[in-house]
């Protein structure tokens, strides 16, 4: 008998293992260095704004993160910021590139129960070197059957990925912390979306959940996972 599912898409970054708040930290110490030139709230909307407006440019992640700490320090001083502080910036990017992997929990149960049965495919989005490194890391690398690092998630995006790893996206899930990149565009390609909240959410990556789509589901952790996919079938 045919399957409903054959695919399963995760997201990483905050799915499998911990991110958005080694972000967080830098952040913080961001506020710190320039906290002779500006007040910590308005630094932090400051930074968003230079972040929103270098998504095209730099794309997301770790580099493009710190490109746009500098270059909010330069506004923010007129230009006259420090070259210890830039330094630092760039010192705070390179720790943050170094990080160890913390897998979430439940990932490596979920992930190996699901790869008995289902083809695996890891999407995400960000730096290839950094989210090379991050997958290795992790353990998990030789679970997956295909790694998708792409520049951004949008409903072609799955379709494309879901019809060369699996049977389009008809026959696939993705499963992911982000609201905006993992679940509604995969549901617009005709795909199940399943949200796992990871708790710290990055300003850019919010969204209202669907209404009255089956297709639909939130989870605690990926410790459901499994249950949901043997249900839906």
């Amino acid at each position: 008998m045919a399957r409903n599912l054959t695919t399963i898409g995760f997201d990483a970054d905050d799915t499998l293992w911990h991110n958005e708040r080694f972000f967080q930290i830098t952040q913080e110490r961001f506020g710190a260095l320039l906290r002779d030139y500006a007040d910590p709230d308005h630094l932090s909307e400051r930074l968003l704004e230079a972040e929103r407006r270098n998504l095209g440019h730099y794309g997301f992640g770790i580099k493009g993160f710190m490109l746009s700490m500098i270059e909010t320090a330069l506004e923010v001083t007129s230009d006259r910021v420090p070259g210890s502080v830039i330094h630092e910036i760039i010192s705070a990017g390179q720790e943050m590139l170094r990080h160890p992997i913390e897998l979430l929990s439940h990932a490596r149960e979920a992930v190996e129960v699901l790869a008995a049965e289902y083809q695996l495919v890891l999407i995400t989005k960000g730096d290839l070197l950094d989210q090379e490194r991050k997958l290795a890391q992790s353990g998990l690398g030789e679970l997956f059957d295909a790694v998708e690092i792409v520049s951004d998630k949008t409903p072609e995006t799955y379709r494309a990925a879901f019809a060369r790893h699996g049977d389009g996206p008809g026959h696939a899930m993705m499963v992911g912390n982000s609201m905006k990149s993992d679940v509604l565009p995969a549901i617009e390609a005709g795909g199940w979306g399943v949200f796992i909240p990871h708790g710290i959410e990055w300003e850019l990556e919010k969204a209202e959940p669907p209404v009255g789509v089956s297709r639909y589901a939130e989870l605690v952790d990926l410790g459901e996972l499994p249950s949901l996919v043997e249900a839906i079938g």
